[in-house]
Order: C-alpha cells, then structure tokens, then sequence
C-alpha cells in the first residue's frame, strides 16, 4: 500500500486544499466563495448563460448552483431574470458591481494562480496544467 506521500489521490487532494485556501483567503474581503468566484468567471466569458449552461460549465447540479445564485444575488453580484422566450427559463447576469470589480478580480485570481505555483519553472507550470486537464 502507498504511503500517503506516494499516493496520487492524497497529493492532489493536499494541492487542491492548499489552493482552495489561497484563493479563499483572497476572496474573503470581497464576501465572495470560491464557487461563487467561478459563477462570476463563467459570467464574465458569457453573461445571460442559464443555470443549467453555469451547470454544464462548471460541471455542478442545479440543485447545488440554485442556493449560491440566490445568495449571489441577494448580495450584488448578479441579477437573475425570467427569459423573454421561454419564462421557465432564468438568465443570470453580472451586476454592475461585478462589473466594476471584474479586472480587480481578474488580478485576484492571477495572483493566487502565481502563488499557487510560484516554486515551478515555466515549463513545470505548462506541464502541470495539461495534466490536470488531461485528469478532469
């Protein structure tokens, strides 16, 4: 059996947590979750998306995404509506403080990612990334 030190499943688990607490730590001023940081990323690619799209973007179930979306909302960050085609169906928008604080977000995140990597090469860092992605 691994060690826990030799074991795939433990290291990625310890990476993932250091990660989340870096980027939780930077968000914290802001009032946001690291969930709710991602919904405000897909948003800022394409704003309007419904929450099956914020879903399949981020592979979450609705039901997980509803309670956050109503939070987000009751805080600033997007506004929901009813779809002008189809009224079952609710767009979800940035609000106009998402948008004012979107490229010091955009920095937020940057900054994390480069803490988070910040004892790799360049090519460790490209490496790295196209095997977490050939993982997902």
């Amino acid at each position: 059996m691994d060690t826990p030190e030799d074991c795939t499943i433990f290291l990625l688990a310890k990476a993932y947590q250091r990660a989340h607490g870096i980027l939780k730590d930077r968000l914290r001023g802001y009032g946001l979750t690291n969930l709710q940081f991602l919904i405000l990323g897909a948003l800022a690619e394409e704003d309007g998306l419904n929450v099956g799209e914020i879903g399949q973007r981020l592979v979450l179930d609705s039901a997980t995404l509803s309670g956050t979306l109503d939070r987000m909302a009751e805080n600033g960050w997007i506004n929901k509506e009813a779809d002008p085609h189809d009224r079952r169906v609710v767009r979800v928008f940035l609000s106009s403080k998402a948008r004012q604080l979107s490229e010091e977000l955009r920095e937020v995140r940057a900054q994390g990612n480069q803490e988070v990597l910040k004892n790799l090469s360049l090519e460790e860092k490209v490496l790295l990334k196209r095997l977490l992605r050939d993982l997902r």
